[in-house]
């Protein structure tokens, strides 16, 4: 056997207990607090395994940001892992079936993040030859867009010369992602005007139906043989039933294939206009993560860790083009060589039976390991 496999498969139980010391702490985005309790457990990996902590990247918007550096030369290998999740403290809880451990982001992206800690972990222990170094950073709000982790992603990305994610794998095969969909993300205001339902129900204007025409519309912009979809994922607005509401809120999420359709979607609906006189819109946000589409760069990158997963006997590595967003969308799109799914293996990305194989975790804690050394 490898020796960085068989080290994996000797300290199995090691990295299961770091993924379960990590998810045991939720960290939602949008709860600074928890988010960088999140990142102190992740601290004391790395002084616990390297003897030193990552550098804080301070942020107290969406929780701090860690950056943690290993190796020596101008070179420089990017890993990016995110430890923010979609779930609420108390949401989930962490358990154990068999060989699947369940738990709030334990797949999206814990999993991964402990891997990544393991896989620098074996180079030190077993003092493997790096031809690169590695800047490896943590991030605490990719869930919600990146909104200030991007700019510092993108600085990392322009320096370095590959980038590796460690976002899980397509669920059905374990392929590693070499492209994804754009994302965008917006908030359309409705403002109508209030009257009594029953004795002045023509002088109102309905900011509801204004707003459920507006969705009809959008939803309608949906087109899956271009890769085009339009979710209308969230709404409130009204208040009483004897009241016409004057207010209305929904949120928007598109996903599109080419920057080319992003651009055209996000001007219909940054100039939607009302059906109803007296409607006035107000419509925030915009384009988010552009396009991750596969380079020729990157096309190499996948196929050395072909040869990494053959090398590991690990059976045919495939690759795959998938419609969620990561942060490699960013980095792809500077050019830099960009390698997703890198991760944990498992099902159930944002769902209650999100859970990883705890057999599969040597196998992949290996094959990054592996590469990391190979570049």
């Amino acid at each position: 056997m490898d020796k960085v496999l068989d080290y994996m498969e000797e300290n199995k139980q090691d990295i299961i207990k770091d993924i379960r010391y990590l998810v045991e702490r939720d960290s939602p985005s949008n709860d600074v607090d928890l988010v960088d309790l999140c990142a102190d457990r992740i601290q004391k990996l790395f002084v616990r395994y390297f003897g030193y902590s990552a550098d804080v990247i301070k942020n107290s918007d969406y929780g701090d940001h860690l950056r943690f550096e290993y190796g020596e030369g101008e070179r420089t290998i990017l890993i990016l892992s995110h430890f923010d999740t979609v779930w609420d403290e108390g949401d989930l809880k962490l358990k154990i079936d068999g060989d699947k451990l369940y738990g709030p982001g334990i797949l999206d992206m814990k999993g991964g993040l402990v891997q990544a800690i393991w896989s620098i972990k074996a180079i030190k222990d077993l003092s493997l030859e790096m031809h690169k170094k590695i800047v490896f950073l943590c991030t605490s709000d990719e869930e919600i867009g990146s909104p200030s982790s991007k700019s510092l992603i993108e600085s990392e990305a322009n320096n370095s010369d590959y980038v590796l994610v460690t976002e899980p794998p397509v669920a059905e095969t374990g392929a590693l992602k070499t492209g994804r969909k754009g994302s965008s993300r917006y908030f359309v205001e409705v403002k109508g005007k209030k009257a009594h339902s029953g004795n002045n129900h023509e002088d109102g204007i309905n900011a509801i139906k204004e707003a459920a025409r507006q969705i009809v519309y959008l939803e309608s912009l949906t087109d899956y043989k271009i890769g085009t979809t339009i979710n209308v994922g969230s709404i409130k607005g009204g208040g009483k039933l004897n009241v016409v509401p004057d207010f209305a809120k929904f949120g928007v999420n598109v996903r599109v294939s080419t920057k080319k359709e992003q651009k055209r979607i996000d001007q219909l609906i940054k100039n939607l206009s009302p059906y109803e006189n007296g409607i006035k819109l107000k419509v925030s946000g915009g384009i988010n993560r552009p396009p991750m589409n596969k380079s020729e760069a990157t096309e190499e990158l996948f196929e050395i860790a072909q040869d990494v997963a053959a090398d590991l006997d690990l059976g045919e590595l495939e690759q795959a083009y998938v419609g969620g967003g990561s942060d490699g969308n960013f980095t792809a799109s500077l050019g830099i060589p960009t390698l997703d799914g890198l991760g944990a293996v498992g099902e159930g990305i944002h769902a209650k039976n999100e859970h990883i194989l705890a057999s599969e975790i040597p196998n992949r804690s290996a094959l990054l390991c592996r590469l990391l050394t190979v570049l």
